[in-house]
C-alpha cells in the first residue's frame, strides 16, 4: 500500500494577518481600484459572477465605490470600508441601492459590528426584491509570501431567510388583525357590560383577553381564532373551586342555556377551564361580519358571567 509523504514541520508555513492599510493604504485609490481589477475574488466569496465593473460611479450628488452587473444583468452596488462598520456607511449602502436602482448591495468591511450584522440579516428577511451581502476583508500571508486577500461572507440572502421574513410578516399581520378585532370587541362590550371596562388588548401575539372574575386566579376570557371564538371561565391553581362548580354543573349550564365544555388540564398552573365554543366566525372572516361575530361573543360572555357569578365566592 502506497503512503502519502508527510510534510516535515519545517515545511509547514504559518498564516498571519497583515494590517489592511499596509496593503491598501487608501480605500478609494488603492483597495477599490484593486477590487475593480480583481472582481473574481469577490465572485468566489459571494458565489455568483459580477461583471462590467465601474468605479466611483455617480448619480446626482451620490458616488458609489463600485457598480457591477450580476448574471441576470441587474445592477449591484459595492460599498467598501477598510474600517469597522459604522452607521454612515450603512446609510450610504441603502441610499445607493435606491439611487442606482440596484437589486443587490454588497458591503465589505474590516470588522462588522454585531448590530450591523443584525440589520443586514433583517433586511434580507424583509426585502424580497433586494439582496444584501456583508463581507469581512482580511489580508493574509504565509511566512514571507506575498499578501493575499481573504474575503469571508458574514451575512447573505437565502431561501431560509426569505421564508423567515415571510413568516414574520404573516405573524405581524395576524397580530394586527387580532388587535383591531379585540379593540372593537371591547368597545362594543362596554355598551352592554362593565366586565371588560378597564381592559386593553395586547399589541403582541395573543389570541386572548381576560378580565378578573372577583376571585384570585379566576378570570373570564375571550379567545379568538381564525374562524371560531371561545368564551371561557379560567381557573388557576384552584382545583377545589373547579370541583365546586362541577358539582353544580347542571344548574350552571341551565342558567347559561347550553352545554359547556369542562376541562381540567395538566399544566404548570393546574389550569381548569369551562368553555363555550362559538362557530359563527373569527378574526380572519370578512371584517364586515366582525360586528355580528363580536355581538355573539358578548352575549355569550354576559350569559357565562351571570351563570357563574352566584357561585364565585
Amino acid at each position: 500500500m502506497k503512503h502519502h509523504e508527510t510534510l516535515e514541520n519545517g515545511q509547514i508555513g504559518r498564516l498571519q494577518r497583515v494590517e489592511l492599510r499596509d496593503v491598501w493604504s487608501h480605500e478609494a485609490h488603492d483597495f477599490t481600484r484593486w477590487l475593480e481589477q480583481n472582481i473574481d475574488v469577490l465572485n468566489d466569496a459571494i458565489g455568483f459572477t459580477l461583471s462590467i465593473v465601474e468605479r466611483e460611479t455617480t448619480a446626482g450628488d451620490f458616488r458609489v465605490d463600485l457598480v457591477a452587473e450580476d448574471e441576470s444583468g441587474q445592477s449591484v452596488i459595492i460599498e467598501n470600508q477598510l474600517e469597522r462598520s459604522n452607521h454612515d456607511h450603512l446609510g450610504k449602502l441603502l441610499t445607493y441601492l435606491t439611487v442606482f436602482e440596484a437589486k443587490t448591495a454588497i458591503w465589505i468591511v474590516k470588522e462588522a459590528r454585531a448590530e450591523h450584522i443584525g440589520v443586514i440579516s433583517w433586511l434580507n428577511e424583509l426585502s424580497p426584491s433586494a439582496s444584501f451581502y456583508l463581507l469581512k476583508l482580511e489580508a493574509v500571508q504565509i511566512d514571507d509570501s506575498r499578501c493575499a486577500p481573504l474575503l469571508t461572507l458574514i451575512v447573505g440572502p437565502s431561501e431560509e431567510i426569505r421564508e423567515v421574513g415571510e413568516t414574520k410578516k404573516e405573524f405581524q399581520e395576524r397580530d394586527a388583525l387580532r388587535f383591531r378585532f379585540f379593540t372593537q370587541l371591547i368597545e362594543r362590550s362596554q355598551q352592554k357590560t362593565s366586565l371588560f371596562q378597564n381592559i386593553s388588548p395586547s399589541t403582541t401575539s395573543n389570541n386572548m383577553i381576560r378580565a378578573g372574575a372577583g376571585k384570585a386566579g379566576v378570570h373570564f376570557a375571550y379567545l379568538i381564532q381564525a374562524h371560531t371564538a371561545d368564551v371561557q371561565l379560567r381557573i388557576n391553581n384552584n382545583e377545589e373551586l373547579f370541583n365546586t362548580f362541577l358539582e353544580k354543573q347542571d344548574e350552571i349550564q341551565q342558567a347559561f342555556g347550553q352545554p359547556l365544555d369542562w376541562q381540567q388540564l395538566q399544566t404548570a398552573r393546574n389550569l381548569c377551564r369551562i368553555t363555550k365554543k362559538l362557530e359563527n366566525g373569527g378574526y380572519r372572516d370578512d371584517q364586515n361580519r366582525w360586528a355580528a361575530i363580536q355581538d355573539t361573543m358578548i352575549d355569550a360572555m354576559i350569559k357565562l358571567e351571570q351563570a357563574f357569578k352566584p357561585h364565585i365566592k
